[in-house]
């Protein structure tokens, strides 16, 4: 078998996925043995096309059907070992990975219209922004750690495990006597979420073949865009009629519930790896620098222009210092780590580059987007909570929808280049729409750019990941998903953190026409990191306050909502997949 070349592209044949059906038990066995490193599994991109076993599948590489997609995953389980999973039971574990992807996603936005009320209840302005970004922080930082965990120790064990955090964090939050409580809960919160959202997508990867998780991914990816658009509403339904802490009390009985049926009904291969020895495999000094990096440059671009200036010693220091930590953590995985967090070759082929790429620019995007337009339709539209979350229906039907015909349109062709190229280009000329927004833009502009940016959105969440997986080795896909996931957390988080930098600047700079119009301290509410958490206020005021203080929130909000703009185009320039023919 040749060796994998350093510079690949996919071509068109390579693009076309295999049926090849996963073997878990070995995969997991070698993931974090030592020979595995010098062992070179089969990949799609070994060859234009792969043997399916499927009955009708021509070598020349035609595509699977449907029906021979299935019989060739049977046939691989059965020669493999796996055990024959009925309908009803792989119905049971898919329900109980969507319940968790729900949730770990609903949590990113269900607090964005909660977020003012929070912020008013707890005498915290400053607090405002940390409640979201605290989250993301620590679910981007703790991804590739809980992926590489469950090499060692089984997927199932420690889905529970991250479950059970993630369950403490939602009833930690819930019940917060403070806003430091609650941003503590929120990280606890990321930290479980983080191994959720990744160890799910990686128990698709060991449940079904490369063809067959097209649909899964599809389901998971719907499930995804549908919880993260339909967050603002529940927030807000649950803030108006109930109370803020039910955007939290919300998650402990579904989350209890996927608990068991995961714990009943998932049926992986569990190593039995003695506990001493699986701790020594870990990459504790890989996971310490990958972290602090993490933290420190997050960090400081949230204290930047706001908390801190930008020339001041603590921004310049935690950026500085992150960097330096961060190659530092790539110095350790390439020379020190015996089982490195992440497979660095990942970064050294232009395709892995691509796809990761794609997946930075995406999430980055997509939660801005989520992020910030909810604050638009209350401060500049004067939206309740609930309709703030109500008006971003058009986005979140479009995206779950597209998402998942997305996942039936790879099972079914086995491509996805034309999947990243269509959300590419649509999600630029939705996003991009948005610059347009204004005190009173119409709704019909305001829902179109919504669909056109919701198409966009769409096929972008699994189909950067099939094409990830479909072109590293197998022992490598659980690492693979997991950096994946780290990737995306990482552009929501950075997203968050630096809109909000940007929109609490813009705020700043209109202090002047505010304190003439309104008065010092009717300003004052609006200034910089106070802004987001006073909305409310601004209805409150006289017809020619009202629109004043509406036109300064339009101006602000508009750098975030351009911000990402360049950014889908920048993924398209540099995504360097050569086009299927």
């Amino acid at each position: 078998m040749a060796p994998h070349p350093t510079n690949d592209v996919v071509s068109d044949s390579e693009s076309t996925l295999p049926n090849a059906a996963p073997n878990p038990d070995k995969d997991l066995k070698s993931a974090h043995s030592p020979a595995s490193s010098s062992n070179s599994t089969r990949s799609i991109e070994n060859g234009p096309h792969l043997p399916t076993n499927a009955p009708g599948d021509a070598a020349d590489g035609q595509n699977a059907t449907e029906d021979g997609a299935g019989g060739a995953q049977a046939e691989a389980q059965a020669q493999d070992g796996q055990p024959q999973r009925s309908k009803l039971k792989i119905a049971l574990i898919m329900l109980s990975l969507c319940i968790a992807v729900l949730l770990v996603a609903l949590d990113i936005t269900i607090v964005t219209t909660a977020l003012p009320t929070i912020a008013e209840q707890f005498h915290s302005a400053s607090g405002y922004t940390w409640v979201g970004s605290a989250y993301l922080i620590a679910n981007s930082a703790a991804t590739p750690i809980w992926g590489k965990v469950s090499d060692i120790f089984g997927r199932k064990p420690i889905l529970l495990v991250t479950n059970a955090i993630f369950f403490v964090g939602s009833l930690l939050a819930a019940v917060s006597v403070n806003m430091n409580m609650l941003i503590a809960a929120r990280v606890i919160q990321g930290i479980g979420g983080g191994g959720l959202i990744v160890l799910v997508n990686i128990c698709i990867s060991d449940l079904f073949a490369m063809r067959e998780r097209g649909a899964y991914f599809g389901i998971i990816g719907g499930v995804w865009a549908l919880a993260s658009s339909m967050g603002p509403i529940v927030g807000g339904a649950l803030t108006q009629n109930v109370s803020w802490r039910w955007c939290f009390y919300i998650n402990l009985p579904f989350d209890g519930l996927a608990f068991i049926i995961i714990l009943l009904a998932l049926d992986l291969h569990t190593p039995k790896t003695p506990l001493l020895e699986g701790l020594k495999a870990v990459d504790w000094l890989g996971s310490l620098t990958m972290v602090a990096g993490t933290i420190m440059v997050l960090l400081g671009l949230e204290f930047g222009g706001v908390t801190f200036p930008w020339n001041s010693a603590t921004v310049i220091c935690l950026i500085v210092f992150g960097v330096l930590t961060i190659a530092l953590f790539f110095f350790v995985e390439q020379r020190l780590a015996p089982y490195p967090l992440m497979p660095l070759d990942l970064f050294f082929k232009r395709s892995n580059m691509a796809a990761l790429g794609v997946c930075f620019f995406h999430a980055f995007v997509f939660i801005s987007g989520s992020y910030f337009l909810p604050l638009y339709f209350q401060a500049v539209l004067g939206a309740t909570p609930i309709l703030s979350g109500v008006y971003l229906l058009p986005t979140a039907l479009s995206l779950s929808f597209f998402s998942a015909f997305t996942g039936v349109f790879i099972r079914k062709t086995g491509q996805y280049l034309p999947c990243i190229w269509f959300g590419l280009t649509f999600m630029l000329a939705g996003f991009g729409s948005f610059i347009d927004l204004g005190p009173h833009s119409s709704w019909a502009k305001i829902i179109i750019f919504q669909i056109i940016a919701g198409i966009g959105v769409g096929p972008n969440f699994q189909s950067p990941l099939i094409a990830l997986q479909s072109l590293v080795p197998k022992r490598d896909i659980a690492t693979a998903t997991a950096t994946f996931g780290f990737i995306r957390n990482l552009g929501s988080a950075i997203s968050i953190v630096v809109g909000s930098v940007i929109f609490q600047n813009q705020i700043a700079s209109q202090g002047p026409l505010l304190v003439s119009s309104l008065g010092p301290e009717t300003a004052s509410a609006f200034s910089a990191g106070s802004a987001g958490a006073n909305v409310g206020l601004i209805n409150t005021l006289p017809a020619p306050q009202k629109e004043v203080a509406r036109r300064a929130f339009a101006d602000s909000l508009n750098p975030p909502s351009a911000f990402p703009l360049p950014n889908p185009k920048s993924a398209q320039n540099h995504v360097k997949f050569e086009p299927q023919r």
